[in-house]
């Protein structure tokens, strides 16, 4: 099928690498003119393993294409995907500016049956606005020609998307059209070859479907942060806890892990705005409210463990005088994603206690850079950052951080104290090796001082 892919960030490139992948030939257009002259090279805007050799891969087998060609790409294609993005307003509504200009781009530019997706996670009710601004511009032409609008929304986790695109739990389709359906069955049937997990709702159940599942995620992580801390002041272990729990087969591991709070281009975003969708529904949701609320106050945790292992309540700045090394900046391991990281939370109050702040990230030293500027250091080298550091905090359980080398962390550190917002290491084996280690949710200070 001839396709169009409209934003090459990150839902939007990895989708038409994937399409491209099967078969497909597919154009990317974006506004960014020096975005599509660094893809045309070769250069690739997001780090996502497996990315950057799938696009140069159809590229020069001439499946995969760059453009800003409005035009001719939509006059191209058959289906055109809506992958741009759906900022959050002041008040936590979705931003529907830029799905709605691509609505209208190709309502200018169509000169025949077009299928429009909206691949951007957007508001239940966005397929009825995207219809009537095709429509809009359509009569403007003087033109009549037939369009169907499809609800398909992603499920890509971030470092894991090729995987998920190729191999996907699962594909909704929003649509009340069966010829549509049909075709959408078609381009996606290339990856239901084991198992055919595709399943076809109405619209607006489509839109609800990816709000939903994102919001009963956040609310996972958000529940177990909440046993973390209590385990913490009944001198429970909620490793164990979370094995006890997991094993329930109506409940399962996925998404128990305690952490620093959850962050990303996803489950912040979405819970907002469907907070919002649900105030102007008059319907008051208040347990996403409360995940919220939750995930806010678990951002503070390890900053606050920081204060109560070093700081000095005579000092203004209480941490002054004290170096913290970070493990970890972006919101998950195997992204250089830092939209709504833990990270920015933590260390900013570092900052403002006063203390001297040092970070190492495999791949998101960039991102941090743009953040924070010159106010903390960087380092490419894990190790380096340690030397004469009051204390090692894990912010990111990336890989890296799983084995490390204990004797020389204690070697370099000024104090064997390691705050690990990741639980990467087991009690016994950090006691024995005469590390102070405060783990969240199974010892050490509590983040309240109680």
């Amino acid at each position: 099928m001839k396709i169009c892919v409209f934003g090459a960030g990150y839902v939007g490139l990895v989708a038409a690498a994937c399409f491209a992948e099967s078969g497909n030939t597919v154009v990317a257009v974006d506004v960014d003119q020096a975005k599509i002259e660094g893809l045309k090279q070769g250069v690739i805007p997001i780090y996502e393993p497996g990315l950057k050799e799938l696009v140069l891969r159809n590229q020069a087998e001439g499946r995969l294409s760059f453009t800003t060609d409005v035009s001719q790409a939509v006059k191209s294609s058959l289906i055109n995907f809506i992958a741009v993005g759906t900022p959050p307003g002041e008040d936590g509504s979705a931003d529907l500016q830029y799905v709605l200009a691509v609505a209208r781009e190709i309502g200018r530019n169509m000169e025949s049956f077009k299928i429009v997706v909206d691949k951007s996670t957007v508001p239940v009710g966005t397929a009825d606005k995207v219809s009537a601004a095709l429509q809009e511009e359509l009569n403007k032409r003087g033109t009549s020609l037939e369009f169907d609008v499809v609800s398909n929304p992603e499920f890509l986790k971030e470092g894991a998307a090729i995987e998920d695109f190729m191999k996907p739990d699962r594909v909704v389709i929003g649509t009340d059209n069966v010829r549509t359906a049909e075709l959408m069955k078609e381009l996606y049937e290339p990856f239901m070859r084991k198992h055919n997990r595709l399943i076809v709702m109405d619209i607006r159940s489509a839109e609800m479907t990816k709000y939903a599942a994102n919001a009963m995620l956040a609310t996972r992580i958000s529940f177990m942060n909440q046993v973390a801390l209590l385990c913490e002041r009944m001198g429970a272990d909620v490793a164990a806890v979370r094995e006890g729990i997991g094993s329930d087969s109506r409940i399962g591991y996925d998404f128990l892990f305690p952490g620093p709070g959850y962050g990303g281009s996803c489950f912040p975003k979405d819970v907002k705005a469907l907070i919002r969708t649900a105030e102007e529904n008059d319907y008051d949701f208040l347990l996403l409210k409360a995940v919220e609320e939750v995930n806010e106050r678990q951002k503070q945790v390890l900053s606050h463990k920081v204060l109560q292992l070093l700081g000095d309540p005579a000092k203004d700045r209480p941490l002054a005088g004290r170096t913290v090394a970070c493990w970890g900046l972006s919101f998950k391991p195997r992204t250089d994603d830092m939209r709504e990281a833990p990270a920015i939370t933590i260390i900013e109050n570092l900052l403002t206690q006063g203390a001297t702040v040092r970070a190492h990230d495999p791949e998101a030293l960039k991102e941090a850079k743009k953040q924070f500027g010159d106010r903390i250091t960087y380092s490419t080298n894990q190790y380096e950052i340690l030397t004469d550091a009051d204390v090692l905090v894990i912010v990111t359980d990336w890989s890296e951080y799983r084995n490390p080398d204990f004797d020389r962390i204690k070697a370099e550190l000024k104090e064997p104290f390691i705050i690990d917002g990741r639980n990467l290491y087991k009690l016994g084996r950090m006691r024995d090796a005469g590390f102070r280690y405060i783990p969240l949710g199974r010892n050490g200070v509590s983040p309240e001082g109680k």
